[in-house]
């Protein structure tokens, strides 16, 4: 299963770089991650939770960064073992590039995503749907850990804007929840 895709990030390529390479970062944005430690230069070990169609599963695995070049890409490697359920592996080859707006980055990403036993005989379309979920989701909170809080999470409650009245971050609750 592969796929592809890109976003903008409101920060300087430094800084999203910097992000790529933290065991607390990564952590937050790997949904169903349980624990993660380790060093971008030693690799990471990781606990992930996940359900995937009727099977759920605790893996225990790695992470690992290669082919480094400094503030341009680099590509993450994981695998991970959950027992009776099979295994899944994967990677994602990232590149940065300077964004249309000044201090923003584009992040493009083609991930490839492999999975065995119990897992495998979910079917592809399946997997493949999960795969692009889970993508979309570490991609998407990796965007929000950079970014910080987006203006209206920013405001205060109340707060006018432009003649409107924003709640706190009510958007996000609603989909998040």
């Amino acid at each position: 299963m592969e796929l592809s895709d890109s976003r903008v990030i409101a920060a300087d390529r430094g800084t999203v770089w910097e992000a790529l390479l933290s065991a607390d970062v990564l952590k937050e944005c790997v949904p169903g991650c349980q624990e993660m430690h380790g060093s971008a230069d030693d690799g990471f070990e990781a606990v992930v939770v996940q359900k995937v169609g009727p099977v759920k599963a605790t893996f225990k695995g790695s992470v690992t960064i290669s082919d480094r070049v400094e503030c341009e890409s680099l590509t993450l490697s994981g695998q991970g073992k959950g027992g009776a359920a099979g295994f899944a592996k994967g990677g994602a080859k990232v590149r940065l590039e300077e964004g249309d707006t000044p201090g923003s980055t584009v992040l493009s990403y083609d991930v490839e995503a492999k999975v065995g036993g119990k897992l495998a005989q979910l079917g592809s379309r399946i997997i493949g749907g999960f795969a692009k979920k889970m993508a979309d989701q570490f991609f998407t909170r990796f965007q929000e850990a950079v970014e910080g809080p987006d203006e209206t999470e920013e405001m205060a409650e109340g707060e006018a804007v432009e003649g409107e009245t924003k709640k706190k971050g009510w958007f996000k609750r609603v989909i998040s929840g």
